[in-house]
């Protein structure tokens, strides 16, 4: 099958595309390589350097013609989302709906799009939260991405369009950017590795629905079926505090660093935690790889250069 997608070249869409073509699949990357890298990128996958929000989208989908599309594209910081709320809105709605528009006018069946678990409930009243929970983003980019999955459902309702819509928790793994404000756990492994001093935001006490990358890929490739549709929440359903983290990466990295705590981030929740009964008992999937398990991967991979 031939698939497209969006953000390719970045942490989760590089593992993505290269799990499809080892699966067998044609991939098309679509990039602007503003946050991915090309080097992430499978050689094997036939790559586009264009923005979502580009109207060359319409000449790529019209000539690739693929079958499903993997839109995994955003503005995916929540403090830039805070700072500049009309550049994420551009990117993460406006991108959304002209990739949308031209997806249903060249044949696309079935899209997955990369929601977020963490931003989209806002501040908890259940824990963990299941997919019925109220949805009231305190950030920018949480509204964003609520916004993504009502025009998701709209394209549904008016053009037959089948989707799923993924509600993320905290990914993390290899090759997440370590340069940013977003992706704490890659931030922490390579300031330590660096023998630098990591800065904890807020207390610290906050929590995480922290799951590895690979997970994540394969619940995107379980929910990628043309029968399947609806929203689902992909975390493991356990709630780690930052703190917690941070001190098994000081174990993994024999970091000396001091626990330094700086000024809590806004438009960030407190607690977070995602209930996903609902993609177990839809798919059988389960996470596979542990947090000691998955940050043992993830400090080897920095400590390589990554």
């Amino acid at each position: 099958m031939k698939i497209l997608v969006t953000g390719g070249a970045g942490f989760i869409g590089s593992h993505v595309v290269d799990r499809l073509i080892q699966e067998g699949n044609e991939v098309v990357v679509v990039d602007n390589l503003s946050t991915g890298k090309r080097k992430q990128v499978n050689k094997k996958a036939v790559f586009y350097k264009l923005d979502i929000q580009s109207k060359r989208i319409d000449k790529i989908l019209r000539n690739e013609r693929p079958r499903a599309l993997i839109h995994l594209a955003a503005q995916m910081d929540v403090r830039h989302s805070t700072e500049h709320p009309q550049f994420d809105a551009q990117v993460n709605i406006l991108g959304t709906i002209n990739l949308l528009e031209h997806a249903v006018r060249h044949g696309v069946r079935k899209v997955a799009f990369a929601s977020s678990g963490g931003a989209i409930y806002g501040e908890q009243e259940v824990f963990p939260a299941p997919e019925n929970h109220r949805t009231e983003p305190v950030s920018p980019y949480g509204i964003s991405k609520l916004a993504g999955e009502k025009y998701l459902a709209y394209f549904a309702n008016a053009t037959g369009l089948r989707y799923v819509a993924l509600r993320l928790a905290n990914v993390y793994g290899p090759r997440q950017d370590s340069e940013g404000e977003a992706g704490v756990i890659a931030i922490f492994t390579r300031k330590m590795l660096q023998n630098e001093q990591p800065i904890i935001n807020g207390t610290g006490k906050q929590t995480r629905d922290f799951i590895y990358v690979d997970d994540v890929v394969e619940a995107i490739l379980v929910t990628l079926g043309e029968d399947v549709q609806g929203i689902f929440n992909v975390g493991t359903g356990q709630e780690t505090t930052i703190n917690d983290g941070y001190r098994i990466l000081k174990e993994l990295t024999n970091s000396q660093c001091k626990d330094l705590f700086g000024a809590a981030k806004k438009g960030e929740q407190y607690r977070s935690v995602l209930d996903v009964r609902k993609i177990r008992e839809t798919f059988g999937w389960d996470t596979q790889v542990s947090f000691q398990e998955g940050l043992t991967k993830t400090v080897e991979y920095f400590k390589g250069g990554g």
